[in-house]
């Protein structure tokens, strides 16, 4: 997964926005000459080629956003969409990114009434606004993930939005547990407590839900997933064909990669750490080989109990909450509340 945050502009409000968006395009945004040149570096990955996801800010702040769609398939990249539920995101607006090849699209439902969704986005009407244009994308035919951000104002809200959510034609449910970047600082996240109850609630929901359900900056959530199974008689090898087992080890740095709006590489949106740019640096080397992404790849690095964790290639904690707790990427997640077997002391040899 490639996200690629476009411009930073954006007309929303929203309180836990991780790029701070403004209003105007920054002057350093790779233009469409760079942003070309940008996606052709992305075909050096070899097939499979990365899915590519657009973000911003709002992406439909830039005028070549459909030119750039188009520029993507015809490089046979694998394109969807994250913009922001405001007046330039219409229903036919949609129609015209999906013939210009868009693949998929997310909207964010962040609240099951507009009271609740709008104080988060920072504007009125976008709750009504969403809704009509998760309608819209389901009747183009266009796969909708719905993007839902946890936070302890937010939590309790979840098991109605699960309902609402339910009366859409919806691809996949995504929660994002806050990560305290951004604007996200004045927001106040979920306890541990909180998350693994969370975790277990969803792995139950996902049972019968007719559409997947995932959780951002959660890796923990695939661990509370395998107990369950485990304890149902699952085996290791049947769990590793499921959708969980299939993003096993995929965090921020690894199976993931983001690039800002003026071009430079970071292991994730939420993990400010710059790896290069791509006016200077292919992104494939960058990611292939700078050292942040190198590291990050390397679970038996990592400090604390993630570093000894039984999980920790499955799991590996969230980076990006690591560093934004302690400034230091390869620490313990503070939000996960599962106590591994303590790492065994090495053994001294000049002992007797």
């Amino acid at each position: 997964m490639l996200y690629w945050e476009i411009t930073r502009a954006c007309d929303l409000a929203c309180l836990h926005c991780r790029a701070e968006a403004m209003p105007h395009r920054h002057p350093q945004e790779l233009d469409t000459e760079a942003a070309a040149a940008f996606l052709a570096q992305i075909r050096d990955f070899g097939e499979p080629f990365p899915h590519l996801v657009i973000t911003g800010g709002d992406p439909l702040k830039r005028p070549d956003l459909d030119h750039l769609i188009a520029e993507a398939r015809r490089l046979r990249l694998p394109v969807s969409l994250a913009p922001s539920a405001t007046p330039l995101l219409t229903p036919r607006r949609l129609q015209h990114l999906r013939d210009a090849g868009l693949l998929g699209l997310s909207l964010s439902l962040d609240g099951a009434t507009a009271a609740r969704h709008d104080a988060v986005r920072g504007v009125s009407g976008t709750f009504t606004h969403t809704l009509g244009l998760a309608r819209a994308a389901a009747a183009l035919g266009l796969p909708l993930q719905v993007n839902t951000l946890v936070s302890a104002e937010t939590l309790q809200d979840l098991p109605p939005l699960l309902d609402l959510v339910g009366t859409l034609r919806v691809h996949r449910w995504s929660l994002f547990l806050l990560i305290a970047v951004g604007r996200g600082r004045v927001l106040r996240g979920i306890t541990p407590a909180q998350a693994e109850a969370l975790c277990h609630w969803l792995a139950a929901r996902a049972q019968d839900a007719p559409f997947a359900i995932a959780a951002t900056e959660a890796p923990f959530y695939r661990r509370v997933v395998v107990q369950r199974l485990r304890r149902a008689g699952i085996t290791d090898r049947m769990i590793a064909v499921t959708p969980v087992g299939r993003s096993f080890g995929i965090r921020d740095g690894n199976g993931i990669a983001f690039v800002s709006h003026t071009g430079d590489v970071q292991p994730s949106g939420f993990l400010p750490v710059r790896a290069g740019n791509v006016r200077d640096d292919p992104v494939v080397r960058l990611y292939r080989h700078a050292s942040v992404f190198v590291r990050l790849r390397d679970p038996d690095s990592f400090r604390g109990k993630c570093g000894y964790c039984s999980f920790r290639h499955l799991c590996g904690g969230s980076r990006a909450r690591a560093f934004a707790h302690t400034g230091d990427y390869l620490a313990s997640d503070p939000l996960c509340a599962y106590q591994p077997e303590p790492a065994p002391t090495p053994r001294d040899p000049t002992a007797a």
